[in-house]
């Protein structure tokens, strides 16, 4: 893997109890920051954005550092925009003047940011008015065309593939995509996790516990966080995962030219470090765990068999 570990600067967001978003960055790596671990003892919040960076675009400073944040709005960004440099031009010519100067980095995902906030300004829902009322409907509609946005720019100077999976918040709905511009490859690997408690049952040890239906925990992250695989479901590539405000996850399938029920490859966002893999039995006469994964089936990489998502499925 190129990047094997995610050292360069981490990002904890969280809301107050006005719910305006509070933002924690540093360029040192997330497990070796005291200020980090002090704050996390004592700090609550119903609803967390955390990112760990590994650089692709722009240097080592905390304005690259996820999750950005325009009035109650946050955002982060796993993975990267192809021939960036090239449609870097198209980002500035489009967006309004003060979304454009509200970017303090240089990555392309700030400018993705900038890019959805003009998105959701354009669809009459101003992200800088403190009163705007959004919506997980709303929210997804903005993500969509920012998705399309970047796609039709994207394919217009170069065929590699973009990985673009995008998370975003108002401080009650949240909205998380995984989608790649392309329908052979792989997006870079996403899972979520729902239930009544998320509770350590031995030292170290955690795993979800589903009391009945309901979904007072739920987890999105880009790796299981534990070693309970029964506890996560992989999102597929081109999928766009939706949570309201009374934590109602919904999964839809991202229908465009990238759209595929077929079986992917993980090769690409494997050797970017974006998707991760699963031990196996080298034979059965060896009980030794082989690391490699280059015969096995990418959607079993993931823990996951060839299934497809209906439109709007609720998941429990």
């Amino acid at each position: 893997m190129r990047n094997p570990i995610n050292g360069d600067g981490f990002g904890v967001g969280y809301y107050s109890s006005t719910n305006q978003p509070c933002i924690f960055k540093a360029i040192t790596p997330a497990w070796n920051n005291v200020n980090l671990n002090s704050l996390s003892e004592c700090t609550t919040s119903n609803l967390v954005f955390g990112h760990v960076r590994a650089s692709t675009q722009g240097v080592l400073a905390e304005s690259n550092c996820h999750p950005f944040a325009y009035g109650k709005v946050m955002f982060m960004h796993n993975g990267g925009i192809a021939g960036f440099s090239l449609i870097k031009r198209k980002f500035v010519l489009h967006i309004e003047n003060k979304f454009f100067i509200s970017i303090q980095g240089s990555t392309d995902s700030e400018c993705c940011f900038a890019l959805y906030l003009d998105t959701l300004y354009k669809m009459g829902y101003d992200p800088e008015d403190p009163n705007t009322v959004f919506s997980h409907t709303i929210l997804k509609s903005a993500m969509l065309k920012t998705l399309e946005i970047i796609k039709n720019w994207q394919v217009e100077v170069t065929s590699e593939p973009s990985l673009l999976n995008f998370a975003v918040t108002d401080g009650e709905s949240v909205v998380v995509c995984r989608y790649i511009t392309s329908v052979s490859e792989e997006a870079a690997s996403l899972h979520f996790s729902t239930g009544s408690r998320f509770f350590e049952y031995e030292p170290g040890l955690f795993k979800m516990e589903r009391l009945n239906r309901s979904q007072d925990v739920i987890f999105v992250a880009s790796e299981p966080l534990t070693f309970e695989r029964g506890d996560w479901m992989c999102v597929p590539s081109n999928t766009i995962i939706t949570i309201s405000k009374n934590n109602t996850v919904l999964v839809y399938p991202i229908l465009d030219e990238f759209y595929t029920e077929l079986e992917r490859s993980s090769d690409l966002a494997m050797s970017k470090g974006l998707i991760g893999g699963v031990p196996h039995l080298k034979n059965e006469d060896d009980n030794g765990l082989d690391e490699t994964v280059a015969n096995v089936p990418p959607l079993a990489r993931e823990g996951r068999e060839p299934s497809s998502v209906s439109n709007g499925e609720v998941l429990a």
